[in-house]
């Protein structure tokens, strides 16, 4: 079954559109007269969900983060969008309620008999088809709540499926693991970054049960039961995944190897579980190198908050250092987690390609905090072509859902960190996670952004939720773990980037040349340097005064608490479904 995921590898037309589209047979070579006769038939259809239900590399329509492309409170733009304004509008049509792939499955589940093949043949492509239902109904779950369960392909005589209400979360979600288990008995056990296994599956696993079991313990205002059933269970599959699959972490050299793992022009497979191939001899790109480093995309940087997250390389909290607050850029980099300097341009950073040590670049991003991640050579820059594979499930979130499932049941022990955390601190020569230290000291600045956080655990859960952050940014899971850990307020803190005191030349690679001069007036006549006119090109918290970078200081930003963990359903669809309801205050 080798494939390239972005290829879709079959004649289907897939339709797109709303439910309305439930009812439409796909239009494809393969049909109830002539399909599904051989294994080849049914290898053909399946492939086409890789590329047509695996997050993209860029944006997605529906306004989700893609692969590199996250924001939320990780990554600033020098834009906002309605989702982080509190002026998001009922769609009138799309938003996400889009169910073209549920039927694409539907229609092979209920025909790949046809071809009356033995089950030891039809069973490993089923339990693809009903992996991706697992993973179609996830994210519906997450965007919408409760949603219509369609085990079928709907006829367009079929006026009770078509009008059916929105069936029960509870509902849904088990019959999620209902897929996802059936996935996980019958697919094959090797490791292909381009096919879905049975470690894909229980990856997956791990990540709708960490999700739906921490939704279910702090959104209390659901009534959701049985929290700890699937942070059981979200436990349970990740234990698998890391006592039998063989996966590891990759390891170079601490101050490469996060780096190289994004930026390999090849995937790299003992840590990487799915991934979306591209190549240069195919002709196959993305965007990141001009994502990260033209003016063209928002000038992406991380926010100020992430940055002061990565602890010290000796392990110990930057946020407790006197006077963190006005240190400037070159100060604040030194001595830090080393996947700060491999996922943001600091001091020494030079192209990979490259011999010349390159400062940030503010034409690049707009807070001062240049992203690195997945960027290659330079002769990538162009437009729409960067070649490198990009990650959808690593091992490395295997062993986080692991920590973090365990220490929100309360069961965590230090064993329990030192065979998953620990494993992502070793590749950088950080110290491991200390339980009982962590439980006795939980860090205030990270207990004053995640409020809901309480008990004996509270400390390592802090600590779990910081390395989350730091591992996996940039890879499109923080608006999912903000909404599941009902901390959407921190959509609507003022964003904020690098630290100045005001007017003045700036070296922010420590050479003892300058690199910057911030200026009021006329710009002063000096090569080679970057400048920024204060109040036009940069804004400080102080004006003349100085303070951190403020970003989309104008636009003001709201976060409803009562409405906005759900998203709306479209207009369109409630009118030609009278049965469903509107999510709340919507």
């Amino acid at each position: 079954m080798k494939r390239i995921l972005f290829f879709a590898a079959t004649g289907l037309v897939l339709l797109s559109g709303c439910s309305k589209f439930l009812d439409r047979q796909p239009l494809s070579k393969i049909s109830p007269d002539n399909g599904f006769n051989s294994e080849s038939e049914l290898q053909l259809y399946v492939n086409s969900f890789y590329d047509k239900m695996l997050p993209k590399a860029d944006n997605e329509d529906n306004g989700t983060s893609g692969l590199y492309t996250e924001t939320s409170n990780n990554i600033v733009l020098n834009g906002l969008t309605p989702q982080y304004t509190g002026n998001r509008t009922v769609p009138v049509s799309g938003g996400g309620w889009d169910w073209t792939n549920l039927r694409n499955i539907n229609y092979f589940l209920q025909n790949y008999q046809r071809g009356s093949l033995d089950t030891t043949i039809t069973y490993k492509y089923v339990a693809v088809a009903k992996f991706f239902r697992a993973y179609f109904y996830f994210n519906m779950v997450a965007r919408f709540g409760d949603v219509p369960w369609y085990s079928k392909v709907i006829e367009s005589n079929d006026t009770a499926s078509l009008n059916k209400k929105r069936d029960s979360r509870t509902l849904v979600m088990d019959s999620v693991l209902n897929d996802i288990d059936f996935a996980i008995a019958h697919l094959g056990t090797g490791r292909n970054v381009a096919e879905v296994s049975k470690w894909t599956a229980l990856a997956l696993k791990s990540r709708l049960c960490l999700f739906e079991g921490t939704f279910r313990k702090y959104h209390t205002e659901f009534s959701l039961p049985n929290a700890d059933v699937f942070l059981q269970k979200a436990v349970d599959a990740a234990a698998e995944v890391i006592s039998s699959s063989g996966y590891i972490i990759y390891k170079s050299t601490p101050d490469q190897a996060y780096r190289n793992l994004f930026s390999s022009l090849s995937v790299i497979p003992e840590e990487v579980i799915l991934s979306r191939q591209f190549s240069a001899a195919l002709q196959i790109f993305h965007n990141v190198n001009y994502y990260t480093v033209s003016p063209s995309f928002g000038k992406p940087g991380l926010e100020k908050s992430l940055v002061n997250s990565y602890l010290m390389k000796d392990g110990t909290r930057f946020t407790d250092i006197p006077g963190y607050t006005t240190m400037q850029f070159y100060d604040e980099t030194q001595n830090r987690d080393p996947r700060l300097s491999q996922t943001i341009r600091t001091a020494g950073y030079k192209r990979i390609d490259g011999n010349v040590v390159l400062p940030p670049s503010y034409a690049g991003t707009v807070t001062g905090y240049q992203l690195t991640k997945f960027v290659t050579a330079a002769g990538n820059d162009a437009n729409g072509k960067s070649p490198n594979p990009l990650p959808v499930i690593r091992y490395a979130e295997v062993l986080l859902n692991y920590a973090e499932a365990k220490a929100e049941l309360g069961t965590i022990t230090q064993a329990d960190l030192d065979q998953s955390v620990k494993l992502l601190r070793d590749r950088v020569s950080m110290p491991g996670m200390n339980l009982a230290a962590a439980n006795a000291d939980p860090d205030s600045y990270l207990a004053n952004q995640y409020t809901h956080v309480t008990g004996t655990n509270k400390g390592i859960i802090l600590e779990i939720r910081r390395e989350r952050r730091i591992e996996l940014v940039m890879e499109g899971f923080i608006w999912n773990d903000l909404m599941r850990w009902k901390e959407g307020h921190l959509l609507a803190v003022q964003y904020k980037g690098a630290y100045f005191p005001g007017e003045g030349n700036f070296d922010l690679d420590g050479d003892g040349n300058t690199d910057l001069i911030i200026y009021s007036g006329n710009p002063p006549s000096v090569p080679n340097v970057q400048f920024l006119k204060l109040g036009t090109d940069i804004v400080l918290e102080n004006g003349t005064a100085g303070g951190n970078i403020i970003v989309n200081g104008t636009i003001p930003k709201t976060f409803s608490e009562e409405r906005d963990y759900l998203f709306p359903l479209p207009t369109q669809e409630l009118l030609l479904n009278p049965n469903l309801i509107q999510n709340s205050k919507w």
